[in-house]
């Protein structure tokens, strides 16, 4: 049966499991309200012109491709072994994990290439055409989760996905190469774009989102400055554009407000005590909108 179209409306897709409340603080941050449960598999959107559905982020890339729905969220990796053919408008930059292969810590890929070997992974697509280019001779036996637990006893090599590596540590397993990186990409379909209105609506969520991922990445630093300091401490401070100065009443001083990098905040208002800034405040964006 065809999926359920409703006119007028944006499709999104979001995806189950643990991106999943990422995802969705990234929608309601943005203004976007969400049910924040992915076992509700249609939930509630507060903008009457979307609607959402949780699908496993596996399948994502290609119900995009398929045009089932209009604009989702998936891993790089995902939409690599889908081998799909969607836009990827946006790097959101969460998940961020490496797709490797690994082998017990006693072997060598020379030593693999000598002999036929089992090679287990969840990503077919990615482990073929690395296997292949690399002419290892291959059994591939295909996963379900916890591909880490096949070797020794069941597969000479993984491929897999890692955030960290601990995990491959601690089952006794090395990295033998890094085959792709991978992060969350709002991807959309490849003709969602060609008609107005759904451009318009997907570059309105594009602007929300960007807004919302540059207000995380920085603060606003508000101080009170000494008339005789102004200059000294002003040049001091990064900012997007200039920094936002004002007299205080009774003409004692200036208020001075900048938005810096988040990272930056910690150095830089010991600096600025030491230059003769008082009052000091460090506030958070919800949005920054250049």
């Amino acid at each position: 049966m065809a999926p359920s179209k409703i006119a007028g409306r944006l499709r999104l897709v979001l995806p189950k499991g643990r991106l999943y409340p990422e995802v969705a603080r990234l929608l309601n941050d943005a203004g976007v309200g969400v049910e924040a449960d992915d076992r509700v598999y249609h939930p509630k959107v507060s903008w009457p012109d979307l609607e959402a559905k949780i699908i496993k982020p596996q399948n994502i890339p290609k119900l995009i491709e398929l045009g089932s729905h209009d604009l989702g969220f998936a891993g790089a990796d995902w939409v690599r072994e889908a081998g799909a053919a969607v836009r990827e408008v946006l790097d959101l930059g969460f998940d961020p994990v490496r797709v490797v292969a690994a082998v017990p810590a006693g072997l060598s890929g020379r030593a693999l290439r000598r002999r036929r070997i089992v090679v287990a992974s969840e990503y077919e697509r990615i482990a073929r055409t690395y296997l292949d280019a690399n002419r290892f001779d291959y059994v591939l036996l295909r996963t379900f989760g916890a591909t880490e637990v096949f070797p020794p006893d069941d597969a000479d090599m993984i491929i897999d996905n890692v955030a960290t590596g601990r995990t491959l540590c601690g089952h006794g397993l090395r990295i033998l190469a890094v085959i792709l990186e991978s992060t969350t990409r709002v991807i959309v379909h490849p003709r969602a774009l060609d008609r107005p209105w759904k451009r318009d609506k997907v570059e309105e969520l594009l602007l929300l989102f960007r807004s919302v991922l540059d207000a995380r990445r920085r603060v606003m630093i508000e101080m009170n400055v000494p008339s005789g300091r102004l200059e000294a401490i002003v040049k001091r401070l990064p900012c997007m554009r200039s920094p936002t100065v004002a007299p205080l009443y009774g003409r004692s001083g200036y208020a001075v407000k900048v938005a810096v990098e988040r990272t930056e905040a910690a150095r830089l208002i010991p600096r600025l005590k030491k230059l003769g800034a008082c009052d000091i405040l460090e506030s958070r964006f919800e949005k920054v909108v250049p």
